[in-house]
């Protein structure tokens, strides 16, 4: 039997939601850019990976930049990201 799985901070928790909530939003868009949205999303997530994870200031600035990209990537009039 694997080991459990260590339990995940608040700031975790909320990291992990949004990068699934990006994730979703990729699929509404066409098939043409879905892949270069994903792709974006990928990179910006492991861009700050090696964030120190008492950064507590740092990783909230990010939530709260990512969640508002989210926002615009999530219009329906942006069909694709260069």
């Amino acid at each position: 039997m694997p080991p459990p799985a260590p339990r995940l901070s608040g700031l975790q928790r909320e990291v992990l939601s949004l990068y699934r909530q990006c994730l979703r939003a990729c699929r509404q868009k066409p098939d043409g850019g879905r892949a270069r949205f994903e792709e974006y999303v990928r990179n910006e997530f492991v861009k700050h990976r090696d964030l120190e994870k008492r950064d507590f200031g740092a990783i909230e600035y990010l939530l709260r930049k990512g969640r508002r990209q989210l926002e615009v990537m999530s219009s329906s009039w942006i069909t694709d990201i260069r």
